[in-house]
């Protein structure tokens, strides 16, 4: 090192030294000690563990979705007025309302008349299912009084028609 950087380094020291003020040393020293404390509450808190599930946010691109998630729901409790909150809150009450109405009206009964009503028109089609099969596979009717006497000597087909005329009067009766 020659004479003329030396006695630059001299003057570069010399300055900072002049500009060392107690008040700039105290400031200094305050923002680094500020700086340890919240370097050591970010240590505390775990936030390095969540540092990799962050970036893999950031590369998806799913921490601005998230983002804007946020800010939407903001701007959705922003716009939210008092008069809106009560309409809407009123609306709840009314619901609920109708909900113990219909409860004590008897929907439990309600729903049963509809699951046997349901019942009984399931069994109902199975059984013009079955006898349609049944009656595809069989020749036709003879027709005249010996085909109807044949039918009625059954004791089957007698309990049908007594089951068909009760049903009918009961039906007409309503």
């Amino acid at each position: 090192m020659d004479q003329a950087q030396a006695l630059e380094l001299e003057r570069v020291v010399a300055a900072a030294r002049d500009s060392l003020t107690d008040e700039m040393v105290g400031r200094l020293s305050a923002t680094a000690a500020e700086g340890m404390d919240l370097l050591d509450k970010v240590n505390r808190s775990g936030v390095a563990g969540a540092l990799p599930a962050i970036s893999q946010l950031v590369a998806n691109g799913d921490l601005e979705r998230l983002v804007h998630l946020a800010r939407t729901y903001g701007a959705a409790q922003d716009s939210l007025t008092d008069e809106m909150v009560a309409r809407l809150a009123g609306t709840a009450a009314e619901s609920l309302a109708l909900m113990d109405r219909l409860n004590r009206a008897g929907l439990d009964r309600l729903v049963g008349s509809i699951e046997r009503l349901a019942d009984v028109l399931e069994r109902t089609l199975g059984a013009l299912e079955a006898a349609n099969r049944t009656m595809s596979g069989e020749p036709a009717a003879t027709g005249g009084m010996g085909g109807a006497w044949s039918l009625l000597r059954q004791a089957e087909n007698q309990e049908t028609l007594r089951f068909l005329l009760a049903f009918g009067r009961a039906f007409r009766k309503g």
